[in-house]
């Protein structure tokens, strides 16, 4: 077998052999395949597409050419959540202590921020003393003790894919279904859940910029799930503007007590009771979506949801009375308002721009190794659909370091559009695939 075949088959639009793929997964993750020859056949791919079985045996050779987790320890059925990025994302906080509330098992593990989309674990590690890097045996005992456990991937973590991935980052082959879904499904499925949820977002804040686009995505990665042998539904969400009012690592952690206290409703709150609700039907726990809703409801006004984020924030190290005590989180010095510069209603938002806002306060990163300051953000006061009168505030920023202060703030205004006819609500969820 030799590699500059493979590459003409793809290149004549020829389906490859699992053996195949194989082989050029192990040999790239070995350095016996150079970074040349992978970059053709990125590039063969790009152009030729891979059918559903291609794309399959591809995402599994990668979870296979590192660690596979063994989660054997855990008594029941684990489901995984993963979301495909955006803006004020701050489900999986609020969606592992909830679902451990009602009874299901969510095993995690979270990726760091990188350009406007925020990462759950910086999230986390805002929470005074909370240590997302746990080794496999306390990641079981912490999901045996409350049922959640949200901690960092290991670096022998589907290898082939950071490897890969770098490589189609400077070679622009990033945006093709076959590389983007075996990317996200390879560290899934290597991450070793029985089942696995997907929430993919559409619209100008999200990788997708359409609903077919982002549908497209889902369907190949639940069909990747089905031949692995592991059941796997997707969402296809809203992210054409922040998903919650909170931007920044903190001040989405506050937003997510909220949510567990009962204090804030919207979106976010709605996304997360739907998601919970798909994990304790996956996970067996009920057998239909409206016996599980009424349970999580339920866990939302008894306090328990809050209580079971308490003990994972102990088990993981941290200080659970931030959820009692929101001023222990990290706080700003300043807050500044942003205002509207005209009248009327919010027609749209930019919201990629909105979270590249934030990074220029330090929120989050543009390169990998950029420090982040955890309580630093906005915290939207208006959505799309709201009447707003000039000069009234549009979002409160919270800034430390103002070296970027004014450019950040006129960001976010031109992002945020401002028309005179009340627009049409768009359904939050466009679609459910599985």
């Amino acid at each position: 077998m030799r590699i500059p075949d493979i590459i003409h088959k793809k290149q004549h639009k020829q389906a490859l052999t699992a053996s195949e793929i194989a082989y050029f997964i192990d040999g790239y993750t070995a350095g016996t395949v150079g970074d040349d020859q992978a970059a053709a056949l990125c590039m063969a791919i790009w152009f030729n597409g891979m059918d559903n079985r291609e794309t399959a045996d591809l995402t599994m050779a990668m979870a296979r050419s590192g660690d596979q987790v063994d989660l054997s320890g855990i008594e029941g059925i684990k489901v995984d959540k993963h979301s495909s990025g955006g803006v004020a994302d701050t489900t999986t906080i609020a969606v592992g202590p909830l679902a451990a509330a009602c009874g299901g098992l969510l095993v995690k593990m979270s990726g760091r921020g990188l350009g406007h989309s925020g990462g759950t674990l910086d999230k986390l590690e805002s929470i005074p003393g909370y240590n997302v890097h746990q080794k496999m045996e306390d990641f079981i005992r912490i999901v045996n003790t409350c049922g959640v456990s949200i901690i960092g991937q290991t670096a022998t973590l589907a290898p082939a894919d950071k490897k890969l991935y770098a490589l189609r980052d400077v070679t622009s082959t990033v945006d093709t279904m076959p590389l983007i879904a075996s990317s996200i499904m390879s560290k899934k499925l290597a991450a070793g859940s029985d089942r696995i949820l997907l929430d993919v977002k559409w619209g100008n804040g999200a990788f997708m910029p359409t609903v077919p686009q982002a549908v497209e995505l889902a369907r190949i990665m639940v069909e990747i799930g089905k031949h692995a042998g592991k059941p796997t539904r997707a969402l296809v969400t809203d992210m054409n503007q922040p998903l919650g009012n909170a931007v920044g690592n903190a001040l989405e952690v506050i937003e997510a007590v909220k949510i567990l206290r009962g204090e804030a409703e919207g979106d976010l709150k709605e996304l997360i009771i739907t998601l919970t609700v798909e994990i304790l039907v996956m996970g067996e726990i009920y057998d239909t979506p409206e016996d599980a809703r009424v349970r999580v409801v339920q866990a939302l006004h008894d306090g328990s949801a809050l209580r079971k984020l308490e003990q994972m924030i102990e088990l993981h190290g941290g200080d659970p009375a931030v959820c009692n005590d929101l001023s222990l989180l990290p706080q700003a010095g300043r807050v500044v308002a942003a205002v509207a510069e005209s009248s009327g209603y919010i027609i749209g938002m930019e919201t990629g721009s909105i979270g590249l806002s934030t990074v220029m306060l330090g929120a989050g990163r543009e390169r990998k190794d950029d420090a982040v300051d955890p309580a630093v953000g906005l915290w939207m006061k208006k959505r799309i659909g709201d009447y707003v009168e000039k000069g009234e505030p549009l979002a409160e920023f919270h800034i430390n370091d103002t070296r970027n202060e004014q450019e950040a703030i006129e960001l976010f205004l031109r992002a945020v559009h401002i028309g005179s006819e009340k627009p049409e609500k768009k359904p939050l969820i466009a679609e459910i695939i599985g």
